[in-house]
């Protein structure tokens, strides 16, 4: 089963968390992207963002930023943001606190090498983070959960179902999630393309959070 949008229930117990975007005059979606920044795929997608003059938040893991730091600054001199995601992709509900705020502290730092200045966003690995740590982190940090996970990382899940998926569960304000990451890479380079043609078609523009 993939779960493209957590229940509501989960949204009450993360308070302050965004799961949508504010709705505008025109109907807004709002893309992230998780994992990156990765040479493989990241300059890609700046691509296909350019199309169609999108903005999106890159969610960052540390490690990925340390390691590919001219990546990272093409993201920001596309327009972009980047965003926290740990520094290695850790689950919140299996490590203690003091390990996970470390892990956060960590990846910021190497954010903020690249962009000293704007909002402090962040979005936990897989979803999981724990009453506390929201507590903790707010209000140093946005959480940005999301509206719709397009699940382009599940290699099991064809790209014309995927596609087709997306859209269907995007409306104005989502939150939507994408993978710049090679286990996504076959749905990504199908999947975003038609998207982004498909919503502009429907007079959708792309906001930035």
């Amino acid at each position: 089963m993939r779960l493209h949008r957590l229940p509501e229930v989960m949204q009450r117990w993360l308070p302050g968390a965004i799961w949508q975007g504010p709705t505008a005059a025109e109907p807004t979606v709002y893309l992230t992207f998780d994992d990156g920044p990765i040479p493989e795929e990241t300059p890609w997608v700046l691509e296909q963002l350019a199309a169609f003059e999108a903005k999106a938040v890159f969610f960052c893991v540390g490690d990925n930023v340390e390691r590919h730091p001219a990546v990272a600054r093409q993201v920001l001199a596309a327009g972009h943001r980047l965003g926290n995601h740990t520094h290695h992709h850790i689950s919140g509900w299996s490590n203690s606190q003091a390990t996970y705020l470390a892990e956060v502290a960590r990846c910021q730092q190497a954010i903020e090498a690249l962009q000293p200045s704007g909002p402090k966003l962040f979005r936990p690995p897989y979803g999981r983070i724990t009453p506390a740590l929201n507590r903790a982190l707010q209000p140093a940090y946005r959480i940005i959960m999301w509206d719709v996970l397009t699940c382009d990382y599940d290699r099991g899940y064809e790209p014309e179902r995927c596609l087709r998926d997306s859209l269907r569960l995007t409306r104005p304000g989502s939150v939507v999630v994408f993978h710049d990451s090679l286990k996504a890479s076959r749905n990504l380079r199908y999947v975003l393309p038609r998207y982004l043609a498909e919503l502009a078609g429907q007079g959708y523009r792309f906001g930035l959070l």
